[in-house]
């Protein structure tokens, strides 16, 4: 499929989705059989992660079963589906959209961008992984691709309507994330400020023409050039030295939401680049608008308020997780509110008129401030944690965030907040000379932090579900969960929260004190959140596995014996999936190959900046792509170079490093097989 639909949604797919939906139609007349739809990321405008169906619940959840099954052929599988009039709509890997059959599991078309073909998916492809999420409004779909098009598809036929460039401005960024729908326009930002000099923005699009209505900066430019806005003069004053030749940062590289009641998108914005603000901005200050929220006019970008989380911000804290709205009584009184839990460890809440503080209370463990002012909004930040004068900092939570982008949900019923929470460390330190950082071109993450002395090692992270009472600022209840990186959640109003683990477990767990009533074995670990929706007055509820880390897991779900799917639950479901036993695949080597250590020294270099994040620390794959010490493709040096140099696998996600030299490659190779003999060693 090259840019266009599959065959499938030809003749007789096409004639079953019109009658699926004709004959949903129908039965929707009814009363009995009202449609509730998950049409929007979050579910539906408020973005809470919450369904408020009660045919499930905490009696009757014992007697859920599968109704379907969907196998997805892709190389990540991370994301959030949406599901409207009785079909399931996802985008997986890289952006390929699929319509699928509620009840039957079977697929009605797909829609394929082509990402791999695009000149700039080359380099753009080198960071992130697959996509996130899509949206949708009055029946168009709208998918971002990774190498920077925002498409709007038919979500009838899958036929595409239009395309539109969006990085124009952003030479090195990418999109994984979803497109946000606000009123008549469709929003999307784009990450890539931990890699090298990026400005970050977000762009808004006419949603019937696909033409640019608007575009707002997160951080100010050079000022020889003028200002775009009076937002972005005002942010300038909060930045020192030349910021602008690092691009500053701030991308806006996951959750946004849309406020019908004020006509606002609310932005999620990111860190800056590099993280070490000595390096970005060595004479300090706020630098607006990193790490905040900010509102803006939905119909004209202008600027209307922002809350800063992390002023300053060392620490690779953002505030791309989710952003939630709600309306309820906080101290007495009826409140239009924001709710945010993002990776700093503090949950906040926020007054959606005028974006100033209510609460801001800890859900995770965290030392990196000593409160949050309630009268000013600001942390009473750590000393410590900004590292002065080069000393060495444990601290938490360390950057994948005490909460990451796996959803969190909130529930009106409970008014708690159901958040995946993370509790590890890192350590942070300066670059032994820090006037003297530079940019390293072509490499991956450029932090401008230190290495971190070798008597310094956090302890093992942790993880946990945690309730959290939204309107009295405090913890209901947390419960253990395996390992570190769980699932996002679903909150409903039958009184469950579901959520995939990463021991392979779908679980329901009790709203009220997080015990667990049901579990079902999925065959895979899961990160996306599931989601809950009705088909002729049938509730049911769907979640797509598939697991991705940097680092190793237990159980470590390998990245080619994945069981990426669509799954489908109901009262009554009595299918069963085919039997799969993983196999531990042996590591690879070639006893005539000969070690030259000099060589591997610069292999272990390239790898530690441009490999790692996807094929594991320590070269222990996470999921989110092949173990290298297990892969045949290293050994021979020819094949390395097409797939690694030229891009061979784009097609499933891997991008081309094409600045890399022959000497460069070959030192991976040598570094490849140093791990793999030293593995099968300590295996022994």
């Amino acid at each position: 499929m090259k840019g266009r639909v599959s065959a499938l949604v030809a003749g007789a797919a096409i004639l079953a989705l019109a009658e699926g939906i004709s004959s949903y139609s129908a039965q929707s007349a009814a009363p009995a059989a009202a449609t509730v739809n998950w049409s929007t990321y979050g579910g539906d405008d408020k973005e809470q992660h919450y369904s408020p169906l009660q045919e499930i619940t905490e009696q009757n959840v014992g007697k859920l079963g599968l109704v379907s099954s969907y196998d997805i052929d892709t190389f990540d599988s991370y994301t959030q589906p949406i599901a409207v009039n009785g079909v399931v709509y996802f985008a997986a890997g890289l952006s390929v959209i699929h319509a699928v059959d509620a009840r039957t599991g079977k697929l009605l078309w797909q829609y394929d961008p082509d990402v791999a073909s695009q000149p700039e998916a080359k380099w753009r492809l080198r960071a992130g992984w697959g996509t996130r999420g899509i949206a949708y409004k009055d029946g168009v779909l709208f998918t971002a691709t990774r190498e920077g098009r925002l498409v709007a598809v038919d979500a009838k036929t899958g036929k595409p309507l239009w395309s539109a460039k969006t990085l124009d401005e952003a030479e090195n960024g990418y999109i994984t994330g979803p497109p946000w729908v606000a009123g008549d326009k469709v929003v999307v930002g784009f990450g890539g400020a931990d890699y090298s000099p990026t400005r970050g923005y977000v762009t808004a699009y006419d949603i019937k023409t696909g033409k640019k209505a608007w575009r707002w900066y997160v951080v100010p430019g050079d000022p020889a050039k003028g200002f775009e806005n009076k937002a972005m003069e005002a942010a300038a004053k909060t930045w020192t030295g030349e910021w602008w030749k690092f691009g500053g940062g701030g991308t806006v590289w996951h959750a946004m939401a849309y406020d019908a009641k004020y006509d606002r998108i609310y932005l999620g914005t990111g860190n800056g680049w590099p993280w070490n603000q000595k390096i970005r901005s060595p004479g300090g200050g706020d630098n607006l608008y990193l790490s905040s929220i900010v509102a803006l006019n939905a119909k004209t970008g202008e600027y209307v308020w922002h809350y800063q989380v992390n002023p300053e911000n060392s620490h690779d804290f953002n505030n791309a997780m989710d952003i939630e709205l709600a309306d309820m009584m906080i101290g007495g009184k009826q409140r239009s509110v924001l709710i945010h839990a993002p990776k700093n460890g503090f949950f906040y809440v926020i007054d959606r008129q005028n974006g100033k503080l209510i609460s801001a209370g800890e859900f995770a463990k965290q030392n990196w401030a000593k409160r949050i002012d309630p009268v000013t909004g600001r942390p009473e930040i750590n000393p410590e944690a900004q590292y002065p004068g080069g000393k060495p900092f444990l601290m938490y939570p360390f950057p994948n965030g005490a909460h990451g982008v796996q959803a969190m949900s909130f529930s009106p019923k409970t008014g708690l907040s159901y958040i995946p929470v993370m509790e590890g460390g890192r350590v942070f330190v300066d670059p032994p000379n820090v006037k003297e950082w530079q940019y390293k071109p072509g490499m991956f993450v450029n932090t401008g932090l230190g290495a971190p002395p070798a008597n310094l090692v956090p302890p093992t992270a942790s993880s946990k579900l945690v309730a959290f009472d939204v309107a009295n600022n405090k913890i209901a209840w947390s419960v253990p969960q395996p390992g570190v990186f769980n699932g996002g959640t679903l909150a409903t109003g039958g009184g469950l929260i579901f959520q995939g683990t990463n021991d392979g477990n779908l679980n329901a767990y009790s709203t009220a004190n997080g015990r667990k009533l049901w579990s079902y074995p999925v065959q895979n670990g899961m990160l996306a959140a599931p989601i809950s929706y009705t088909v002729g007055g049938k509730q049911y509820v769907s979640v797509i596995t598939g697991f991705r880390s940097s680092f190793p897991n237990s159980p470590n779900w390998d990245y080619r014996q994945q069981q990426r799917r669509l799954l489908t639950f109901a009262i009554g479901g009595v299918k069963k999936l085919p039997a799969f036993e993983p196999v531990d695949e042996p590591i690879q080597d070639d006893p005539a190959f000969v070690i030259d250590p000099g060589k591997a020294k610069v292999g272990a270099g390239i790898y530690n900046s441009s490999c790692v994040i996807c094929h594991g620390s320590g070269m222990m794959a996470g999921g989110a792509a092949p173990d290298l010490r297990k892969s045949a493709v290293p050994m021979d040096a020819e094949t390395f170079t097409s797939v690694v140099r030229d891009g061979a696998l784009m097609a499933r996600g891997m991008g081309s490093f094409a600045q890399l030299t022959d000497a460069e490659l070959e030192g991976l190779r040598h570094f490849i097989r140093q791990r793999a003999r030293e593995s099968a060693q300590q295996a022994k």
